[in-house]
């Protein structure tokens, strides 16, 4: 499988194309997914550059997960046994990371499916932009 990797902290050009191993299903309650649409937003800036909270959480000297991207748009390839809500060849969208490769894993309850008059493109923009509005109106404004 193809992922876009980093393996030092830096400017756009430390992101290179890569053969990586697909991903499987460890736990039961996750999905595989083929990615149609994964957008690059704001958390995936801050940890390519080495933001420090960022190092943190990802390693202090070099990144400890090395594929950027946590919204996905794409279809559901193969389900854990204890996934109720997605059967293969539906269209999903939502959050996981390491979304910037062919294939990622998520939990079901990280995705919803994807409203057939939306495409990946549209859908893969809506969790991370979707909860920073959210949380804007409803924290910050009190709306």
């Amino acid at each position: 499988m193809r992922a876009a990797i980093y393996t030092s902290y830096g400017p756009p050009e430390v992101l290179v194309v890569k053969d990586v191993e697909l991903p499987y299903i460890k736990d039961d309650d996750r999905v595989l997914i083929s990615v149609h649409s994964a957008p690059m937003n704001a958390l995936d800036y801050l940890y390519r550059k080495g933001y420090l909270p960022a190092r943190l959480d990802n390693g202090l000297k070099k990144p400890k997960n090395f594929i950027l991207g946590i919204d996905v748009a794409g279809t559901i390839e193969a389900v854990g046994k204890n996934v109720q809500r997605f059967k293969v060849g539906e269209h999903v969208f939502g959050s996981c990371f390491g979304s910037h490769s062919e294939y990622v894993i998520s939990r079901e309850n990280f995705l919803s499916h994807k409203p057939k008059n939306v495409t990946f493109e549209e859908a893969a923009a809506i969790p991370c932009a979707g909860q920073t509005a959210l949380q804007a109106l409803r924290d910050v404004a009190q709306g």
